[in-house]
């Protein structure tokens, strides 16, 4: 089978498009063709080195396909039946193995692409919202990157539940997207400083939560807009590692909390997955949530998905179609 493989950090190039033995489900397990393969900063994450992941490896981890084969001791699904799956390792292939109890069904009427583009980040954007730090109505929030793919979604959820949103984008042409996801306050960071506008709209330290993908250049603005016992949650780093600081300033600031929640630590049981799984993919197929979905490139394109991606070329989600 065709999968990408990265066998030393660096830039796009470094994905390369490589012949290797299709598996063999095992016992427990489900061989999966795929049909969709989201792209994620988590795949750059491992491209670059910085993710731990030992080289080589493949990246992606999140697909929708059709079930091929089954290993020993799997219920519940058939050959034929059509699965989506994530956060699960290696998923730029034509095949993948998946463990039967990480296997989600696809609801009638969802197309694979779709699936594929809401596993990851729609379930990031659920544990965020529900779990991380549960907005509430009439609560203010603050999420950074608001017309890509996670932060439309976030937005949407957090609106769902009636809390007020600030988010931060790069052009005009993003802030259209994110008011029509339903942000109430939309701050073109390239513009203006989203610390002093977001405390000229709503007063000093008007916000419940912030939810932060960006990491480096956003963190600490984020800590100043918190009220006493507010929450930062960094789910990502796309501008950087944060700096050092001194914990001390947490309560210098009214006892913040500063959290560094991951997927795979919010879908630790079969019942929660589902519930996560189950909702997002309920909700984008009824149209309470609506997904854009940027572009698609043949699974042999990867580069040039990951040089948009990394460029900020882009808006909503990204997929590779093998």
């Amino acid at each position: 089978m065709k999968a990408i493989r990265v066998h030393e950090p660096g830039g796009p190039e470094k994905l390369q498009l490589e012949d290797i033995p299709t598996p063999t489900p095992g016992e427990g397990e489900l061989l999966v063709k795929l049909e969709a393969i989201g792209v994620n900063y988590t795949d750059v994450q491992l491209r670059l080195g910085t993710s731990g992941t030992p080289m080589p490896a493949t990246p992606g981890r999140e697909g929708a396909g059709v079930v091929e084969a089954l290993g020993p001791g799997v219920s519940g699904f058939a050959v034929g039946g059509r699965v989506a799956y994530a956060p699960v390792q290696g998923a730029y292939a034509e095949y993948t193995l998946l463990a039967a109890a990480q296997a989600i069904a696809i609801p009638e009427g969802m197309e694979s692409n779709l699936a594929a583009a809401v596993m990851l980040q729609g379930m990031t954007a659920h544990y965020l919202c529900y779990s991380t730090y549960p907005i509430k109505a009439g609560e203010s929030c603050l999420i950074h990157a608001g017309a890509g793919g996670m932060g439309l979604m976030l937005t949407q959820m957090c609106k769902m539940i009636g809390a007020t949103v600030y988010t931060t984008v790069s052009t005009e042409a993003k802030a259209e997207l994110a008011r029509g996801a339903g942000a109430d306050h939309v701050i073109l960071y390239t513009e203006q400083d989203f610390e002093q506008e977001i405390e000229r709209i709503g007063g000093k330290t008007p916000l419940a939560a912030v939810y932060d993908a960006v990491g480096k250049t956003t963190f600490a603005k984020g800590l100043n807009l918190l009220r006493p016992r507010g929450v930062m949650a960094l789910y990502g780093a796309a501008g950087g590692a944060v700096e050092p600081f001194e914990l001390r300033e947490l309560s210098d600031k009214g006892s913040l909390y500063v959290t560094r929640p991951m997927l795979g630590s919010y879908t630790l049981t079969r019942e929660e997955l589902e519930w996560r799984a189950s909702d997002v993919m309920n909700w984008v197929n009824g149209g309470e949530i609506k997904v854009r979905i940027e572009k698609t490139y043949p699974l042999a394109e990867a580069a040039q998905a990951h040089a948009d991606l990394e460029g900020r070329r882009s808006t909503g989600k990204l997929l590779l179609i093998p």
